[in-house]
Parts: structure tokens; sequence; C-alpha cells
């Protein structure tokens, strides 16, 4: 993401982040990495036979898609003293289109820089939200 996107110290409450786009490929939902020992997250018919319409993505999966949003508008300081908070409010099925949003809710004076709170959540195409949460992070504390 360019520089210039990125959250500064300059940056108001309401800010609005638009972040990634991601399809939930069956390839990856079936992976060791993220949920191949649970067949609901890979394979149609026994996802079918436990009343699903199709393999469920695993809530890590959003996070991620999340967390790279993050990155992206802080930057580094992800990683130095930031919290996310996540909560899966409805089931990601195989083939969504997830896209991950923000907005910055409050901005605190911290040191010589600030703590921003942006709310952030993850939806579909038909703008259902699937993963919501927040992550405050410092900027030039």
């Amino acid at each position: 993401m360019p520089q210039d996107i990125r959250i500064t110290r300059d940056t108001p409450i309401g800010f609005e982040l638009t972040g990634v786009k991601k399809k939930a490929a069956i390839q990856l939902m079936g992976s060791r990495l993220w949920g191949r020992f649970n067949p609901n997250h890979w394979d149609p018919v026994y996802a079918a036979e436990t009343g699903l319409d199709a393999p469920i993505q695993t809530g890590e999966m959003s996070s991620a898609y999340l967390a790279e949003m993050c990155v992206n508008y802080f930057g580094p300081s992800v990683f130095t003293g930031a919290r996310m908070q996540c909560k899966y409010v409805a089931s990601t099925y195989a083939n969504e289109v997830i896209t991950t949003y923000g907005v910055v809710r409050e901005k605190t004076p911290k040191g010589d820089g600030f703590r921003f709170r942006v709310e952030i959540w993850a939806q579909n195409e038909a703008e259902e939200k699937k993963t919501t949460g927040f992550i405050e992070a410092d900027v030039d504390v």
C-alpha cells in the first residue's frame, strides 16, 4: 500500500479503511495450515451432511485478511504493542469473496503520537458481515 495511505498522526476520526479482497478458495480452506483436520472446511459432501450450504473457512482466515489490512495501514506498529480482537459472527462459505473494512473510532494522545482504535470487519459481496472487531495501534509513539 502506498505510504500516503497509511494512518498517520494527522488521520482524523471517521477515516475509512478499505482493505483486501479475497476469495474463500476451497484449495486453501483444505490446507494443513487452515482446516485440513475438519472436513467441514474442505469437503462439500461432508459439509452438506452436517447441514452447511458449503464448506466453511476457518475464522482464522478472516482474521488474517483483517490483519493484512491493518499492516497495510499501520505498518510495523501492528507488531509492537498493537491489540486486535475479532469475533466470528457468520460463516464464510467456499467461493465467497470477502472484503475487509475499517473506520477510525478513537484517537488518543500517547507520548509524542497517538493510539488509534479502529473498528474492523470482513464482509461478503452481499454486505453480510462475517467477522467484526477492532484494532488498537500506536502511531508516532
